[in-house]
């Protein structure tokens, strides 16, 4: 898999991502194997329920130390130095909706990091590419996946 696309994410999220990374490192991988070896301890593994359930919770922990070591490995933090004429990748866009009469504030994000609740879309979504290379005062028409389509004005970019 070679020259595998990277994805582009903020300084915060990488953060997060390692933050977790190291903690099932260094806390969660430790407790789950002391907990393997004290169930051992009881002797017959074969029903040996605090056996099981440990064994459950150490291939759940590293099924997700290898998803994120995959993530880090394919990811690029974007440069803090984000344009303040033109939307890129990790812009926090301000506009407003001229249908519902409301503004919004929204941070564009790679594929991965996306949370719409959290006020952060991907570059991917049609909010998102719409938004891409856009400038303040830019009337965009955004098209829905179904179809639909509604028109923005930008505010602010940072």
């Amino acid at each position: 898999m070679a020259n595998a696309k990277k994805e582009i994410v903020t300084q915060e999220y990488f953060e997060e991502l390692n933050k977790e990374y190291r903690h099932l490192l260094d806390v969660e991988r430790p407790q789950v194997l002391e907990e393997l070896a004290a169930a051992r301890s009881q002797g017959d593994l074969s029903e040996n329920a605090d056996y099981d359930a440990a064994r459950n919770k150490q291939s759940e922990i590293e099924a997700r130390i290898s998803d994120l070591e995959a993530t880090l490995a394919n990811i690029e933090v974007a440069s803090n130095k984000a344009s303040k004429n033109r939307i890129t990748a990790t812009s926090k866009v301000t506009f407003y909706d001229v249908s519902d009469d409301e503004t919004y504030t929204y941070q564009l994000v790679g594929s991965i990091g996306a949370d719409p609740a959290k006020g952060k879309i991907t570059t991917e979504s049609s909010l998102g590419s719409a938004l891409l290379g856009k400038s303040v005062g830019d009337e965009v028409d955004i098209i829905c996946g179904d179809g639909s389509s509604y028109k923005i004005i930008i505010r602010g970019i940072a």
